[in-house]
């Protein structure tokens, strides 16, 4: 099944130019989305029905990744770069800011929260990624070809 997304590299490519708006308006940098696609798979539900086959994403791996997420807006904002797309943690809290750290630090609020809505949020994101990449295969003739791969 690997052999699949092989074959729509040039595609992705496309589709990432296309998804940046979405993504500088998401709380995600683009660092921290370069962490979760790494940590995402695409796969293709009821890829033996035509009518009903999409891509959708495996996102079993994220919660790996989600206190990472912390570490590199922390060294985002140590470089004072502070994200550089969309606020990188700004909306929902989950900045990392002093007072973050020091309501940590007292037992007020244990992040766990915080990392559900992180984690619902790269899921999110990742399936709208999907949904566009399926849009665009399906506008350039190629899906139907991209369905029959991924079930050899």
């Amino acid at each position: 099944m690997a052999d699949w997304t092989d074959s729509i590299v040039g595609d992705r490519m496309t589709v990432d130019r296309e998804f940046n708006d979405r993504l500088q308006s998401s709380r995600f940098s683009n660092q921290e989305w370069g962490l979760i696609m790494t940590a995402t798979e695409f796969e293709i539900e009821h890829a033996d029905d035509p009518d009903r086959a999409r891509i959708v994403v495996n996102t079993e791996k994220l919660p790996q990744i989600i206190p990472e997420l912390e570490n590199v807006r922390s060294q985002m904002g140590a470089m004072g770069g502070g994200g550089g797309s969309g606020g990188g943690g700004s909306s929902g809290g989950g900045g990392g800011g002093l007072f973050d750290s020091v309501k940590r630090a007292f037992g007020l609020g244990s992040g766990d929260g915080v990392k559900d809505e992180e984690l619902e949020a790269a899921e999110r994101l990742t399936q709208e990624y999907a949904d566009e990449l399926q849009r665009h295969l399906e506008s350039k003739g190629k899906w139907e070809q991209v369905r029959i791969a991924y079930q050899e």
